[in-house]
């Protein structure tokens, strides 16, 4: 591997870890938006998909999950 290869890897590395941020972001509100609603509050329409928001975060490893509400919590303070 030469210098501009591993240069270019660096970058794309970098550009992974930046979309790992922002995609923690969006997980981790989404878990306190789902934690915070009850079917009672959601329209009908709304409850279907709110079913499957909370089916994907569940689907998260705990680890997973446990970054993004500290990153959403930690851009909150």
């Amino acid at each position: 591997m030469n210098n501009q290869d591993i240069k270019l890897l660096g970058e794309e590395v970098e550009m992974l870890m930046q979309e790992r941020a922002m995609l923690l972001n969006v997980a981790g509100a989404a878990a306190v938006m789902i934690g915070h609603a009850t079917a009672q509050d959601l329209p009908d329409a709304v409850v279907e998909d709110a079913e499957k928001l909370s089916k994907a975060l569940n689907a998260l490893r705990e680890d997973t999950l446990k970054d993004a509400l500290d990153a959403v919590q930690n851009e909150a303070e």
